[in-house]
């Protein structure tokens, strides 16, 4: 292996544009094979991003002596089959998210990373999210106490988002919004509330009406410790794309996004300072900045790169990925069956 990472890209879609945009910019990696079924995208992405080489075949890029890490930006249901033949490769991967489009997949892809030299990261960017990450780094410092209540939303309009060919909207493939745009403020939950015991939901489907899928759902989640919570995804409504999340503890609360320069901290009177001489502010609730949007996928590159050069394996694996799956889909079992769903993430184990 070269001092730099040898990255191949599968797709050419929109978001394997943002992974090649990031990564050219980055001096740890370079760009060196693309696929897409759609030949001719893939030729206009290696010219974009001088990429030496170029296909249609996906398994032409996970072959290569010349690739040591595979971006997998394909449509959910393809990244299975991809990211397993990736590792059996001994390529390391970095797959979007949603990890996969069902539960034996994720499992296929925990089995393969089990057996792999290489590394698996899932691509959960709103980890890499400033304000975000500071509310974790905050909560685990115990700035508002013991947690007790948590929710997220994805509120977001696919109206004109339906992917290349409209494969977010397909009959053939049916892609369940609460896994597929859900999976962020569900996975952020998990990130900072533990693996959820319980969930049940409701759905309904009043605004993407030729959609096969219901548009709309809320989910209430039993966390550890008896901490409850609750995530609302919409992918049909009219505002503007947000994923307010708030966080309730003994002695504080932190509210916190995704596109806004800063997360605001509220704390008891007598609660410590989250700062040195930040004090007399606590009623009013502290505003605390960060860089709205932060590096994106560029961060989520770095951190696996990272990993690799040091050969620590990523925070984010397979079974990070696949629980996440496992906790959308279950939200949707339960709005389908109209009954509480028990997790059980042994499947993975």
């Amino acid at each position: 292996m070269s001092d730099r990472i040898r990255i191949g890209v599968v797709s050419a879609g929109g978001m394997a544009h943002a992974h090649m945009r990031a990564a050219v910019t980055l001096l740890d990696v370079e760009l060196r094979a693309v696929a897409d079924p759609r030949l001719d995208a893939a030729a206009k992405a290696a010219q974009t991003y001088h990429i030496p080489f170029h296909s249609a075949r996906w398994q032409d890029v996970v072959e290569r002596d010349d690739v040591d890490m595979v971006i997998v930006a394909s449509p959910d249901w393809f990244h299975a089959e991809q990211s397993v033949a990736a590792l059996n490769a001994g390529k390391h991967v970095l797959c979007e998210k949603p990890m996969t489009a069902t539960v034996e997949q994720a499992k296929q892809i925990t089995d393969a990373a089990k057996r792999s030299r290489a590394y698996f990261m899932i691509g959960q960017v709103c980890r890499f999210a400033p304000g975000f990450a500071k509310t974790k780094q905050l909560i685990d410092k115990g700035a508002i106490g013991e947690l007790f209540y948590i929710e997220s939303e994805y509120a977001h309009n696919y109206a004109h988002a339906q992917g290349v060919g409209g494969w977010r909207k397909s009959t053939e493939h049916l892609r369940e919004p609460y896994l597929g745009g859900g999976c962020h403020a569900v996975d952020l939950v998990r990130w900072i509330g533990g693996n959820p015991t319980e969930v049940f939901a409701y759905a309904n489907h009043k605004c993407l009406t030729d959609w096969p899928v219901n548009d709309c759902t809320i989910a209430v989640y039993q966390f550890p410790n008896g901490v409850i919570g609750k995530v609302f995804v919409s992918v049909g409504c009219n505002r503007r794309y947000t994923m307010r999340s708030c966080f309730y503890g003994t002695t504080g609360t932190i509210i916190s996004d995704n596109t806004t320069p800063w997360i605001t901290l509220y704390q008891k009177e007598d609660s410590p300072p989250p700062f040195p001489g930040q004090e007399g502010s606590r009623g009013v609730g502290i505003e605390i900045p960060v860089p709205a949007l932060g590096k994106g996928v560029a961060d989520e590159i770095m951190d696996l790169v990272r990993c690799i050069k040091a050969k620590t394996p990523p925070s984010l694996n397979a079974k990070e990925g696949a629980s996440t799956v496992l906790a959308c889909l279950s939200a949707v079992k339960s709005a389908k069956e109209h009954r509480p769903v028990p997790l059980d993430y042994s499947v993975f184990e």
